[in-house]
C-alpha cells in the first residue's frame, strides 16, 4: 500500500515537471488525472498478474503483456474516459449557458456563425490534444509497471526495457493514437451538441451536462471495440 502510493506522487511530480510550461488549469489537471490512471494501471496489471504468468511465460512476456496492454487499451480508454467526465461536461455547461442566455442567438445577429465560432474550434482541439494526452499516458503506465516488476518482484531492468522495445511496435502507437483522436473528437462533439441543444434555463444545463458525459463514455467504448476490430480484422 505505501508503496503504491509513493508510486503515484512520484508521477504526479513527474508530470509536474514534464508539463509545468506545457498547460494550465482543466489541460495540466487532466494530464495529471490521465497519467496518474495509468501508472495505477500499468502498477496493478504488472503486482497482481506477476505470478501466474511467470509460470507460464516468464518476465520478458510479462513485459510484453504490460506494454501493448497499456498502448493499446488501457491509455487511450482512461484518458478518454476521464477527458470526457470533465472536458465534455465543461463544454456542455459553457455552450448550455450561452444558449439559455441567448448569447449564442446574439452572435446570429452580428453575422457570426456559432459551429465556426463555438464549435469547430472545440472539435479541432479534442482531435488534437487527447493523442498528447494519451502519449503521456501511456509512458507513465509503462513506467508504472516498470517500477512495480524492477524494484519489487525484481526482475532485471534492462532486460525489462529490452523486452518492452522489442515488443512495442510503430503500428500500436498508431493504433493509440488513432483511438485518441476519435475518442478527442466524440468527446468535443458530444460536449458541443447537448450544449447547443439546450433548453429550459439552469435545470437544462444541468441535463446536457449529463449527457455530454453519459453519451461521451458510450462512445468511446463502441469506437474502442469497433477501431480495434478493424485493426484486427
Amino acid at each position: 500500500m505505501g508503496f503504491s502510493i509513493a508510486l503515484i506522487v512520484f508521477s504526479l511530480l513527474l508530470m509536474l515537471l514534464v508539463l509545468m510550461h506545457k498547460g494550465k488549469g482543466g489541460g495540466l489537471s487532466d494530464m495529471f488525472g490521465g497519467g496518474m490512471q495509468s501508472s495505477v494501471g500499468g502498477s496493478s496489471v504488472a503486482e497482481r498478474n506477476l505470478d501466474r504468468i511467470t509460470v507460464v511465460v516468464g518476465l520478458l512476456w510479462f513485459a510484453c503483456i504490460v506494454v501493448l496492454g497499456i498502448t493499446r487499451e488501457l491509455g487511450p480508454v482512461l484518458g478518454g474516459l476521464m477527458v470526457a467526465g470533465r472536458v465534455s461536461a465543461a463544454m456542455a455547461a459553457e455552450i448550455g449557458t450561452m444558449r439559455v442566455t441567448e448569447q449564442i442567438d446574439a452572435l446570429v445577429t452580428l453575422s457570426t456563425n456559432p459551429h465556426k465560432y463555438l464549435v469547430a474550434p472545440r472539435l479541432i482541439a479534442g482531435l488534437l490534444m487527447l493523442p498528447c494526452l494519451v502519449i503521456v499516458a501511456n509512458i507513465i503506465g509503462v513506467f508504472g509497471g516498470f517500477l512495480i516488476s524492477v524494484y519489487r518482484l525484481g526482475d532485471n531492468p534492462s532486460a525489462y526495457i529490452t523486452a518492452t522495445w522489442q515488443a512495442l511496435e510503430v503500428e500500436d502507437v498508431v493504433l493509440s493514437l488513432m483511438k485518441a483522436a476519435a475518442f478527442g473528437f466524440v468527446v468535443a462533439l458530444m460536449g458541443c451538441y447537448h450544449g447547443y441543444n439546450s433548453r429550459g434555463g439552469a435545470q437544462g444545463v444541468g441535463a446536457a451536462t449529463t449527457n455530454a458525459v453519459v453519451s461521451s463514455s458510450i462512445l468511446i467504448l463502441l469506437f474502442d471495440f469497433m477501431i480495434t476490430g478493424l485493426y484486427v480484422g
